[in-house]
């Protein structure tokens, strides 16, 4: 599974400016709405249940929000650098300032982890992470997410 798959160009936001992880959730779910057509509050409800079991923030100033929902048809992503970091109750107590929310389907068990997986294996790579804090603009953002693919497809 590639992030090509389920990111694209125009779910990308190089500089989100929020004050906290609700505004965040929020601004997140506002622009999946306008990309799956599911409502705004459903959006938002979800990814703060799932906030609620536990962070989605992995440390080193990452979070990957997601959650699953009833009426999408596949998995989506959006991408966004956070203008000022913010507190995400993240396990190591730093703030997040790179977030990448992941809808799937509700009934997409193992293609909602093997996206979860990939995610998590690119922000983990500190180069990768390193290239997306220093990246300017979407286009720039989009690149560094999807280039590893553009190698494997070339092999």
């Amino acid at each position: 599974m590639h992030l090509g798959d389920f990111i694209s160009p125009d779910s990308v936001v190089p500089s989100l400016k929020v004050k906290n992880k609700k505004q965040l959730l929020q601004e997140l779910s506002a622009r999946a709405a306008r990309l799956t057509g599911l409502e705004e509050r459903y959006i938002f409800d979800v990814l703060l249940q799932r906030e609620r079991l536990g962070s989605t923030g992995l440390g080193q100033g990452i979070a990957i929000p997601h959650g699953k929902f009833a009426g999408l048809k596949r998995i989506v992503g959006i991408f966004a650098r956070l203008v000022e970091p913010i507190d995400f109750d993240a396990v190591d107590g730093e703030p997040v300032d790179v977030v990448f929310l992941l809808l799937a389907p509700e009934g997409a068990g193992a293609d909602h982890l093997k996206a979860l997986a990939r995610i998590s294996r690119l922000l983990r790579e500190g180069s990768a992470v390193e290239k997306l804090r220093a990246s300017k603009d979407a286009a720039a953002l989009y690149a560094v997410l999807t280039e590893d693919e553009a190698s494997s497809h070339a092999a």
